[in-house]
């Protein structure tokens, strides 16, 4: 029966899944959605969600070389099983690569022993195959940042079904916070986030892994409440009608705004520049967006959001050239001279 998976995997048991996925499919050409979706233990839902990406995969991005597999939501149909299954030979400085990146994810912490020696067999067999260019790239390494680490633990913690404790950095209010969260899934959208359950604020939030500062997974057993997936595929951001709305306007410079942030409207200005309308559930994080555009916008509305962002700049412009309150000949007392679009306007 189709229907919401009740725990879901994460992304390396998926992706074992879906290599599976594949061998069994060419040795049952026709097999029913049903009868694949019990094999795997997972539900229709799951299996149809794998279909999508399969097409997506190949020897390479070339049309031929792609997995011709759909379905007609009963059975299952591999159009070109022996297009793609002539053994794949890879160049030298494409085996150096991929030997080079398996030693180095090989000694991730937190990757779990069955999947290290699984690894360190894979790249065996590469070495034998691969002759002089194995040589190679045995004088080469690599050195993760600490997003690597984060991504072990959380997969790790994932897996095992355990608490974590975080201490994450917060852009919007520029600050560290102390968190237990249940994790839930990994996702990558440009950057790779968890999704998890914070205790600290009983909410569903979305974490990004290099903003982490430190991590550790907990003995108490990870309980997040039953939650509705979101589908990701049009971005991490997704806001809701119910979301405050706001509204900003930017010059020629700043239209780049309207093709990073999702937006009910961008109406054209006279000067080239647009007037954009957004929701976002925390309409402050909008302060940096302000302080970011400087001379190319300015926050329009709600009011008290513009003030705000008005009276950020004029403290980052403070500290910046060092004022002290003094006169700035205009006789307003602020400390900044009101030049339109110049510097007191930066990020209103």
């Amino acid at each position: 029966m189709a229907g919401k998976p009740a725990r879901p995997t994460n992304a390396i048991d998926q992706t074992r899944r879906m290599l599976s996925l594949v061998t069994y499919l060419r040795e049952r050409p026709g097999a029913r959605v049903g009868d694949v979706a019990r094999a795997f233990g997972i539900t229709e839902d799951e299996l149809i969600s794998d279909l999508d990406v399969l097409p997506l995969c190949g020897t390479s991005f070339r049309g031929g070389d792609l997995l011709d597999i759909d379905t007609d939501g009963d059975r299952i149909w591999w159009h070109n099983p022996d297009d793609v299954a002539a053994p794949l030979r890879i160049a030298a400085d494409e085996a150096t690569a991929l030997l080079v990146a398996a030693r180095a994810v090989s000694t991730l912490p937190g990757l779990r022993e069955g999947d290290r020696q699984a690894l360190l067999r894979a790249t065996a067999k590469v070495e034998a195959a691969s002759g002089e260019a194995a040589g190679a790239s045995s004088r080469l390494s690599v050195t993760f940042e600490s997003e690597g680490g984060v991504f072990a633990d959380v997969d790790r913690a994932i897996s095992e079904r355990r608490r974590l404790w975080i201490r994450y950095y917060s852009p919007s209010r520029d600050e560290l916070t102390e968190r237990e969260i249940d994790p839930i899934r990994l996702v990558s959208v440009g950057h790779t986030y968890v999704e998890a359950w914070c205790r600290r604020s009983e909410a569903r939030r979305t974490f990004r892994l290099d903003r982490v500062a430190e991590i550790r997974i907990l003995d108490e057993p990870s309980a997040p409440p039953e939650v509705e997936l979101r589908d990701l595929s049009e971005g991490l951001v997704q806001p809701a009608a119910e979301d405050p709305e706001v509204v900003v306007e930017v010059g020629p410079g700043g239209r780049w705004v309207a093709e990073y942030y999702p937006h009910d409207s961008a109406d054209e200005l006279p000067d080239g520049g647009l007037r954009i309308t957004l929701r976002t559930p925390d309409p402050t994080s909008l302060r940096r967006l302000a302080l970011r555009l400087g001379r190319d916008g300015r926050i329009v509305s709600p009011p008290e959001l513009a003030d705000s962002a008005r009276q950020a700049a004029r403290e980052a412009l403070a500290a910046y050239d060092g004022l002290d309150g003094g006169g700035d000949g205009d006789g307003d007392g602020d400390g900044v001279q009101d030049r339109p679009f110049d510097r007191q306007e930066q990020g209103l």
